[in-house]
């Protein structure tokens, strides 16, 4: 009988080990998908302000790929998908407007698409905060947000 429970308190503990693994993995994963996002939400950026159609129309494309992945889809949250939607929207206005050499238009779609960016972090900060930092299940998100004390003046 111990040995019965010892190897089922190993498959247990295995099974727990695989868990975690693959949270972080997954939080790895998505940190590495942010970065992305931010290299080319720059690059966009760059080719507003240089009115280098092709490279905003890129770019936006680019961003319209990073927000079709497993990770950034992996969130079932309704907040998470209506700021992941707008995000998505703003970027194809962007294809859209670089498609029609109409800057003004993608320069307005680009600060649509930021400000996305910034509401679903402050989000996800103020989710992070409320359960906790470093507590399981906090959102891999917030990888790139520092906690809301951490960025108020001193």
């Amino acid at each position: 009988m111990k040995r019965i429970r010892k190897y089922a308190l190993l498959v247990l503990s295995l099974f727990a080990v695989g868990m975690v693994a693959n949270d972080v993995y997954a939080q790895m994963r998505l940190h590495r998908l942010m970065i992305e996002k931010l290299q080319a939400a720059q690059k966009l950026l760059e080719g507003i302000a240089l009115g280098r159609y092709d490279q905003i129309e890129k770019q936006s494309d680019e961003l319209i790929r990073i927000s079709k992945t497993a990770e950034w889809l992996a969130n079932k949250n309704p907040r998470y998908e209506q700021f992941s939607n707008e995000f998505s929207r703003a970027a194809e206005t962007i294809v859209r407007k670089a498609k029609a050499k109409n800057l003004d238009g993608a320069t307005l779609a680009y600060f649509d698409l930021t400000m996305s960016c910034v509401r679903c972090h402050q989000y996800v900060r103020e989710v992070r905060d409320a359960r906790g930092l470093g507590m399981p299940g906090t959102d891999a998100l917030a990888v790139l947000t520092p906690p809301a004390h951490a960025t108020k003046a001193k």
